[in-house]
């Protein structure tokens, strides 16, 4: 859908951050976005008004133990995966290690893993590993030139013993987001389990697990506008072929997952993500968030996204000494990640000029290691990322360019 971004529907949000109030421009949200005030004022209460442990008979266990489980709920809904497990955990990294590790216990040696080259290696590192167990891991490569994994080679090397196929849905370092509707029917065909890593899409569109079939997805809460937590939702098929690690005593899912249980106080930050979005599509804060209404704050998201990528994309491409990593467009198969190196300076340098002008970007290969080998690039010196969110502004993006223009000569 097309719609239209003004400067009340901008401020009106912007007012809802109150680290935006400060000097510094965010420009650095792949690592970490801001939070509304309603997500630290969730925090606070809870701390403050029912900071005990759940289960007990007790009134103020009671009240804690609903807020742990509404978190669940509300995540599920975001996610759009009303039937399936929410699993909450301290990050993404975190939640797919243990999942790796729980498929390790029922997966045959000479199963395969099929792990796209452009992941993070969240979702990378802990399938590799199960080498040592037997397992064969094969890769899905990037082609050097796209910087994409073709669909074609997917299908080349999935057969009978795939057992599992890793991928990011967007790679937080190229912002392209992939076809996972596709992938995930090539993979279904042999039987295999996709397990995708939704980190960098889930800031900036919304989730639909149901709609797109998969088996696992997981996401970082603290990089969609919430609390420094993980999550992941698995269908309720996939999570019955599994046994959690927590205490061989507990059975009930999504606890039997929940290693010495999740963050409470986190939990009750999750909710304040939902208070900000009925602040987005302007409903009343005690009315219920209904899942149109979470994928209408997300089409509002986008739509205050769509022109600042064009802005930014637009300059980078007007530049014969970049080259943009990823989709060289500001088209509807991106997101506002976008990175580029320059034919002359490094990485480093050019972040470190625009840092000091009250600009927070980022550079290095942003845990996407093996793919900025694959891209012939040193890793450690690796791209330079802007990544922007809804509540960034184009005057922030002017600004930005401003300082890119001295920086880049």
């Amino acid at each position: 859908m097309t719609m239209t971004v003004d400067t009340a529907l901008r401020n009106r949000l912007r007012s809802q951050f109150p680290a935006l109030q400060g000097n510094t421009i965010f420009l650095e949200n792949a690592g970490g976005s801001q939070v509304p005030a309603a997500v630290a004022n969730r925090i606070r209460d809870y701390m403050l008004e029912s900071y005990v442990q759940l289960g007990a008979g007790y009134e103020l266990s009671k009240r804690a133990t609903a807020v742990v489980q509404e978190a669940h709920d509300f995540v599920r809904l975001l996610m759009g995966g009303h039937e399936g497990e929410v699993i909450l955990g301290p990050s993404t990294s975190a939640l797919l290690q243990m999942l790796a590790d729980s498929y390790s216990r029922v997966l045959e040696p000479g199963s395969e893993i099929i792990v796209a080259q452009t992941g993070h290696e969240a979702n990378v590192g802990p399938w590799v590993r199960m080498e040592r167990l037997g397992m064969k891991i094969r890769w899905w490569k990037m082609d050097p030139e796209t910087l994409t994994c073709p669909l074609e080679q997917l299908d080349e090397i999935l057969n009978e013993r795939t057992a599992i196929v890793a991928f990011p849905h967007v790679s937080n370092l190229l912002g392209e987001i992939v076809d996972i509707g596709a992938i995930t029917g090539l993979a279904h065909q042999v039987g295999a389990k996709v397990v995708a890593d939704g980190v960098a899409f889930s800031p900036h569109r919304a989730m639909d697990v149901a709609g797109w079939g998969v088996d696992w997805y997981a996401y970082s809460t603290y990089k969609v506008y919430g609390p420094h937590m993980g999550a992941m939702w698995g269908s309720a098929a996939a999570v019955a072929e599994l046994t959690g690690p927590n205490h061989f005593f507990i059975d009930d899912v999504p606890y039997q997952f929940e290693l010495g249980g999740v963050s409470h106080e986190g939990c009750a930050g999750i909710l304040g993500l939902a208070d900000y979005l009925k602040v987005v599509v302007e409903v009343g804060p005690e009315t219920e968030l209904s899942r149109a209404e979470v994928e209408q704050a997300f089409e509002v998201m986008t739509a205050c996204e769509q022109p600042l990528i064009a802005e930014l994309i637009g300059y980078l491409d007007s530049r014969s000494d970049v080259r943009i990593l990823g989709p060289g467009h500001d088209g509807t198969d991106r997101v506002g990640t976008v990175s580029f190196v320059h034919t002359s300076k490094s990485s480093s340098e050019i972040t470190e000029h625009v840092d000091r002008s009250g600009v927070a970007i980022r550079h290095g290969h942003m845990y996407a290691y093996r793919l900025c080998e694959a891209a012939g690039l040193d890793p450690d010196d690796g791209v330079v990322r802007i990544s922007l969110v809804h509540y960034n502004t184009l005057e922030e993006i002017d600004q930005l360019i401003g300082v890119l223009q001295d920086a880049l000569g």
